[in-house]
């Protein structure tokens, strides 16, 4: 019981963390520009990058967090260290996600022009590349494993 616990609760504070994640991805990423053409959204600008640096942010703030995570949770996992790992790898998917619908739902307002034949613009936040969510509870949980390799490592080679 004490080993769900420790997963429980760390699935829990890595969801919450989440939110913060995507508050730091809506105000560090940049927002790509809509078009409303015929009742449909396009990219105003086509060749733009915003989608790409977007994905990026999102991954370096994932793996932050992740790094951060893994090393806490190393610290204070103690005999828990499977619950723990299991709950890094669970909660960093949460977070993740969790960021990712906050992050994108704090988009851009749409603005339309008012002269004749006028049209929409939107500014919005998301992502192309959906694999930078597990940027997070990977490179959490490798940072977990690499803490316990190395200090085990050096124990061994000590006796």
């Amino acid at each position: 019981m004490r080993q769900f616990k420790y997963f429980a609760g760390t699935v829990l504070v890595l969801a919450v963390l989440g939110a913060g994640a995507g508050l730091a991805w809506s105000a560090l990423a940049p927002r790509t520009r809509y078009a409303l053409v015929e009742g449909r959204w396009l990219l105003a600008d086509p060749n733009t990058q915003t989608l790409i640096a977007a994905d990026g942010w999102f991954a370096l703030i994932a793996a932050a967090f992740g790094l951060v995570c893994g090393l806490v949770a190393y610290r204070f996992s103690g005999e828990h260290a499977i619950a723990s790992v299991a709950g890094l790898g669970v909660g960093g998917i949460a977070g993740g996600l969790v960021a990712y619908l906050i992050g994108s739902s704090t988009a851009g307002e749409v603005v339309q022009a008012a002269a004749a034949g006028g049209f929409a613009t939107q500014d919005r936040l998301g992502l192309t590349a959906f694999g930078v969510i597990m940027f997070w509870p990977v490179v959490a949980a490798g940072t977990f494993w690499a803490l316990e390799f190395a200090i085990t490592y050096r124990e061994r080679r000590e006796s």
